[in-house]
């Protein structure tokens, strides 16, 4: 993502959520807060979103686990 792109978002990003807040800043300090609310914003998501991959795994784990037993004791522990 090129620079020019990021500030674009980041004012846009920093004006709205200034006005969402109701506080009222200078063009600088708007960019500044959208920019670095960008980065945090998506720093969170990507930790979140990795949080979430591991806990789908574990489930799947879980899921597969119970399968495999159902299996188990439906075919082979029929004797």
């Amino acid at each position: 993502m090129s620079v020019l792109f990021l500030i674009i978002i980041g004012a846009a990003a920093g004006f709205i959520a200034t006005r969402m807040m109701k506080v009222e800043a200078d063009l600088i300090t708007t960019i500044v807060i959208g920019i670095a609310g960008a980065l945090l914003g998506g720093l969170i998501l990507r930790v979140l979103l990795v949080m979430t991959g591991m806990a789908a795994g574990f489930v799947g784990a879980i899921l597969g686990a119970a399968l495999l037993i159902w299996a188990y004791q439906t075919y082979i522990q029929r004797k």
